[in-house]
Parts: C-alpha cells; sequence; structure tokens
C-alpha cells in the first residue's frame, strides 16, 4: 500500500485579494493557474512546509491561518490541502515553477484558468474574502 503525500496550497490573501501562480512547470500544467504551495518534506508540519514553500517559490513571508476543509486527490500518491494565508512580508514574485502572479479580487477569480484539483478551495477562499471585505478573514 502507498502512503498518501500531502502538497499543501496556500490561499494567500492581501488586501482583499486572493494571489493566483501560473505555472511554468511540468508541461502538463503549464500556463494553468494554481494556490502556490508544494510537497510536504519528512518531519515538518503542514503549515511549516506552506511557509517553507511560499518563501522558496514566491520570496514572501506568510502566516498560515486555517485549513480549508477538504482534500483533493493529485497524481497519486499526493493529495491537495490548502490552507488560508496572510502575506506579512515581501513582494510575490515567481521564483520556481511559475511565470507570471496576479492578485484576484473575489469577484475577478474566475478569470484565470486554474487547475481542477484548486478550484473547490479557490471558490471557498473567494467566498471568505468577499465575506470578510478588506479585512484579513478571522482566524478561530
Amino acid at each position: 500500500m502507498t502512503t498518501v503525500r500531502v502538497v499543501v496550497g496556500g490561499a494567500v490573501f492581501h488586501q482583499g485579494r486572493l494571489l493566483a501562480a501560473r505555472r511554468s512547470a511540468p508541461p502538463e500544467l503549464a500556463g494553468r493557474w494554481e494556490l502556490p504551495g508544494g510537497k510536504m518534506e519528512p518531519g515538518e508540519s503542514p503549515r511549516e512546509a506552506l511557509v517553507r514553500e511560499l518563501r522558496e517559490e514566491l520570496g514572501i513571508e506568510a502566516e498560515p491561518l486555517e485549513r480549508i476543509d477538504g482534500e483533493w486527490p493529485l497524481k497519486p500518491p499526493y493529495v491537495l490541502q490548502v490552507w488560508t494565508a496572510r502575506l506579512l512580508a515581501g513582494e510575490a514574485r515567481p521564483l520556481e515553477d511559475h511565470d507570471e502572479l496576479r492578485w484576484l479580487t473575489p469577484d475577478r477569480v474566475g478569470e484565470v484558468d486554474w487547475l481542477e484539483q484548486d478550484r473547490p478551495a479557490v471558490a471557498v477562499a473567494a467566498r471568505l474574502l468577499a465575506e470578510a471585505g478588506s479585512a484579513p478573514p478571522r482566524t478561530r
């Protein structure tokens, strides 16, 4: 039996907008949009992995807030878990695996071609942003 491995995604919020990242690799995903993140390393918590991945991929410091309910299958043995996160410092830049970034308001999240597995979490993130207005989403 294969052990499931977790890929963490970040619904990064800043000033009432959600960060979208366009994939540049691998070829089958290039040009599609996703919530940035990556694979958990052995011994890492999901929150630690998300902080590290956002730093490596985008050059930002972010604070993970809450996990969005659900997990979505990727290529076996991986599953996607998504956390909301707040931008703390830095200006997001596409450093690894992405060639473009966009900050989208809740009413504009449908303007990019999201990867299928990201769509349910993007819908939840957009709803949270819309409900919060320009304030950061509340944590428990």
